[in-house]
């Protein structure tokens, strides 16, 4: 079986303020990035535009309501201080959601060994209730209940090696026993959350967090004696990866020094443990990188690793 890889043109007409970190740019050199030829068994297709039943799994309806409303037929509206919409955001943010619910209709189904999402914006800040963080919807979020709701996964995984917490997984997993939510993260930094005695009410929240100028040593040691050990307990049975590149070192927002191929010993690493208690089911989508070579590099090493290279 092959390596899924899902994105949409519509996630280009995402439109921020002139200057701002999360922008098309980012798409498209992942995009030309997995033009190579090293990537040319890729199967790939289009991110559909994901139903607001899909988004109910994770988000209150007045939530969806209201982003629906604040998109703007012209210009660009604020939401938060850093989180904005131009015309196409909501579309776009469809397709973040549409294409993780697909990656995880191939994985489960068997026509792909595992699949890399690569829309934007990003998910992983969106709590139940409110955006933030240049988020909308959780998209990796989503992803793990939809698989429970439609194919009876009792036990969902979501690691997260952003640079940034995702205080919205967190959120939405906070209170849920069925679904183990790992992070590692640079602490302090925005939005503030992710201390390691943050641990859900079932224990089923583990957050290994990295101190500034922490590297690939720190960060696999966080991995092999944090987070590892308790996926590997909880056994689940579909990891959802969400695989932000902003821990790179030559990332702006923050002061992480991870390189490239730790993100392939990680998702090697997860890869282990997918094939352990998931049938090697694991569903990635793309969360933060705002240095392009940096997202670049990052995205061929971890889509590398899930080719099996």
């Amino acid at each position: 079986m092959t390596t899924l890889f899902l994105t949409h043109s519509a996630c280009l007409e995402h439109h921020t303020p002139e200057g701002h970190p999360e922008r098309a740019e980012r798409l498209i050199a992942v995009n030309k990035t997995l033009t190579a030829e090293r990537f040319a068994t890729l199967a790939r297709g289009e991110a559909p535009i994901g139903s607001l039943e899909h988004i109910a799994l994770c988000h209150t309806d007045h939530h969806i309501v209201e982003m629906r409303h604040m998109s703007p037929s012209t210009g660009i509206v604020y939401v938060d201080g850093d989180t904005s919409m131009s015309p196409g955001t909501f579309e776009a943010a469809l397709r973040g959601v549409g294409g993780a619910v697909s990656a995880v209709d191939a994985v489960m189904k068997g026509s792909a060994a595992n699949a890399f999402v690569a829309t934007r914006p990003p998910g992983h800040h969106a709590e139940v209730t409110k955006p933030m963080g240049f988020c909308f919807f959780g998209n990796a979020a989503i992803a793990a209940r939809y698989a429970q709701r439609k194919y009876g996964i009792e036990r969902a995984a979501v690691v997260d090696f952003d640079v940034h917490h995702g205080n919205g997984t967190q959120d939405i997993f906070w209170g849920d026993r069925t679904v183990m939510y790992c992070s590692t993260h640079q602490m302090p930094l925005f939005p503030g959350t992710g201390s390691a005695g943050e641990r859900g009410e079932h224990d089923n929240i583990v957050n290994a967090p990295l101190a500034s100028e922490d590297g690939g040593k720190e960060f696999r040691f966080a991995f092999e004696t944090a987070i590892l050990p308790q996926l590997k307990r909880f056994a689940p049975e579909l990891i959802v990866i969400s695989a932000g590149f902003d821990a790179h070192y030559r990332d702006p927002l923050a002061s992480l020094n991870l390189h490239a191929e730790d993100f392939a010993w990680v998702t090697q690493q997860l890869m282990e443990v997918a094939d352990q208690t998931a049938g090697g089911r694991i569903v990635s989508v793309l969360e933060g990188g705002y240095d392009l070579q940096g997202l670049s590099e990052s995205v061929a090493a971890h889509v590398g690793a899930l080719m099996g290279a």
